[in-house]
């Protein structure tokens, strides 16, 4: 199972990240051994978080982790320094596993980078000297603590920069074998090392230095293709072995085809879910204390109750054996008691050990050892048989009322450890009864819905995914759709030549919806569509064209007067229940669904309508558009309402 992230997680989710620049800073929390937590207000869309858990998993998580009220020396501090900050550029630093980003103040700039390497750091630094940071330390050639410059790592190997002769030589000067120096060396890590291996066929084992230079260059290339990938149109893609997430990554790995794979929108949902496994695989594990100490005094209790049973039947044995050999221990104790009057100990002891059946004899305390009718059993020679059997059957009752005292205990500690596992049953009851996460395609990673008749279009969530949908999706019989409004996501119908006025129409509205026309809270916009060959990305002399943007040439066809309006429902898609946001012509033969418009409150509506659908909130708030929404109308079976 994955232990941490990889380098091209680091560059995947630093690409992210990119998507925070121009956002501020609020609040700061940090709690237990490593978690960093820093809520930001992105405009148009609220709050959000960036996690750093176990000094490990840079992300940002899909709920609000719990956080503490009480800030701790280190969250205080960055409060203080860097409330409202702006965010600059975010970017992954080299090939190392490190990001930095920039925290811009009026008077003043820090950057905050996060080492995800070693035992992983928080630092906040301002003209290249550390101001704090999370752990202090000191390795041979860095210090890191305040006031000290901060040193970055030694730079490594970056496969990004490299160029083939870089690569070769690197492989040629190596000692190791071929997927050593790919996951060393090249600095790939061991997933992607047996990566390139599995893409070129190459001898894993093979000295890296006997590589044949067409191998190499071979191999060379699909790293080149894997930089590609991540950086422009990454797919991230979980591998699950029996239900469960083994590895992630942001491409789709040959290595792991004998694993399921499941697509996720990003890095940051892959993680969550990752994340959230471990935590469940703990709690899993995890055994209540008092449930533990209950358990230990149980068992200590029930060894107790087996030895006083064990002792009361071995003395009722003893006595009983007494009568059964009764001749020689009658014998015996009269010819001890006679003789203990005449004879010295020693003498005394001297003839008794002479008996057969005698085992030791101990004058000083009138005591004598023997075997009878297979049991050994210690008796008072100055008394009778009579008198020797009660006193052993006096013991074994007085140990079986002892026993009897100990099994009470026991049965009372077994109802508490009984009603406590009930409590605990019963809370997780209560744990398994939260909403479950539906089936998720891969289309989810984007905006999207089905038309009327049923064509997926899909949209950009953000800069980096408006580059991706269309470089990745926008194929020769699709069609294009965008609005004038700044900020507008990047529109595909799928198989959109063949869409009739009405499903060009639902795409145009879907686009303006999900614009921030949806921000202003206008109530109507326009919209148009093109053809794939008319998007371009090459501007015109001297002009530029920025992420997520592209140069559309040529006639566009515009749609007017289109609504800011939007339904939330439930829909069947292959089987699976999905519920989705489109126009209103979309949801033909839906029973469960909420008409929304531009609002006061997104956070509030996702919450109760995740309730309505039963399903985890964050799957409703990843559809509806951006800034805030209300419910205008809720259309809902009765019979489900009464069942509620």
């Amino acid at each position: 199972m994955k232990k941490e992230m990889s380098s091209f997680d680091v560059r995947s989710i630093a690409t992210e990240l990119s998507a925070l620049e121009g956002a501020h800073m609020d609040k700061i929390f940090q709690w237990g051994a490593g978690n960093v937590l820093f809520r930001i207000n992105v405009q148009g869309e609220g709050k959000k978080d960036l996690f750093f858990k176990d000094k490990k998993w840079l992300y940002s998580p899909a709920a609000k982790p719990e956080t503490p009220i009480q800030p701790t020396s280190f969250a205080t501090y960055l409060r203080k320094y860097l409330d409202n900050a702006r965010i600059g550029k975010v970017r992954q630093v080299g090939f190392d596993r490190v990001v930095e980003m920039e925290l811009l103040k009026a008077d003043s700039e820090y950057k905050l980078i996060f080492e995800i390497f070693g035992g992983g750091n928080v630092l906040l630094v301002k003209d290249g000297i550390i101001d704090t940071c999370l752990i202090q330390k000191t390795m041979r050639d860095r210090k890191v603590r305040p006031k000290e410059p901060y040193i970055w790592p030694q730079p490594r190997f970056n496969p990004v920069e490299s160029t083939e002769a870089d690569f070769i030589q690197a492989m040629k000067e190596s000692e190791s074998d071929c997927v050593r120096t790919l996951a060393t060396a090249v600095n790939l890590g061991g997933q992607y090392a047996e990566e390139v291996c599995k893409r070129t066929g190459a001898d894993k084992t093979m000295p890296a230095s006997e590589i044949p230079d067409d191998m190499l260059s071979k191999m060379y290339a699909q790293v080149k293709d894997i930089v590609k990938h991540v950086i422009d149109v990454p797919e991230t893609t979980a591998y699950i072995k029996d239900g469960k997430i083994e590895d992630f990554a942001p491409i789709q790995m040959l290595s792991h085809d004998d694993l399921e794979s499941k697509p996720f929108g990003s890095m940051s949902e892959v993680i969550d879910a990752f994340v959230q496994q471990m935590k469940d695989e703990e709690e899993e594990a995890y055994v209540d204390p008092e449930v533990e100490k209950l358990n230990r005094r149980i068992l200590k209790q029930e060894e107790t109750v087996q030895e006083y049973k064990e002792r009361c039947e071995e003395l009722k044995r003893k006595a009983e054996a007494l009568y059964t050999d009764y001749q020689n221990v009658s014998q015996l104790l009269g010819v001890l008691n006679e003789q203990s009057q005449k004879l010295t100990w020693e003498k005394l002891k001297e003839g008794a050990m002479k008996i057969p059946y005698v085992k030791d004899i101990d004058p000083s305390k009138n005591l004598v050892t023997g075997e009878f009718a297979g049991e050994t059993v210690t008796l008072d020679y100055t008394k009778g048989l009579d008198a020797n059997a009660s006193d052993i059957y006096q013991q074994s009752k007085d140990i079986g009322e002892k026993g009897r005292h100990a099994e009470d205990a026991l049965n009372d500690s077994r109802a508490e450890l009984a009603k406590k596992e009930k409590g605990i049953a019963k809370e997780k009851a209560a744990m398994a009864g939260r909403a479950q996460p539906t089936k998720q395609f891969w289309f989810e990673r984007f905006k999207w819905f089905f038309t009327s008749e049923g064509k997926l279009v899909i949209a950009g969530r953000d800069a980096h995914t408006n580059d991706g949908v269309v470089k990745k999706h926008l194929k020769e019989k699709d069609l294009y759709c965008h609005t004038d409004i700044h900020g507008a996501p990047s529109t595909i119908i799928k198989d959109g030549a063949s869409a009739s006025n009405q499903e060009l129409r639902e795409a145009c509205q879907f686009a303006t919806a999900q614009s921030k026309g949806w921000v202003g809270a206008v109530s109507e916009g326009s919209a148009y569509w093109v053809y794939p060959d008319q998007v371009s990305k090459t501007p015109n002399p001297g002009e530029f064209v920025p992420r997520g943007a592209f140069i559309i040439r040529g006639k566009r066809n515009y749609e007017y007067h289109l609504p800011l309006e939007l339904i939330v429902g439930e829909i069947d898609y292959q089987g699976s229940r999905k519920v989705m946001c489109g126009p209103a012509s979309c949801f033909k033969d839906c029973e469960k669904y909420f008409v929304i418009r531009p609002g006061k409150n997104k956070n509030r509506i996702s919450g109760d309508m995740a309730k309505r659908f039963n399903v985890p909130e964050e799957e409703i708030s990843r559809i509806l558009p951006p800034g805030e929404s209300e419910i205008v109308k809720e259309v809902w079976p009765k019979d489900d309402e009464s069942e509620e």
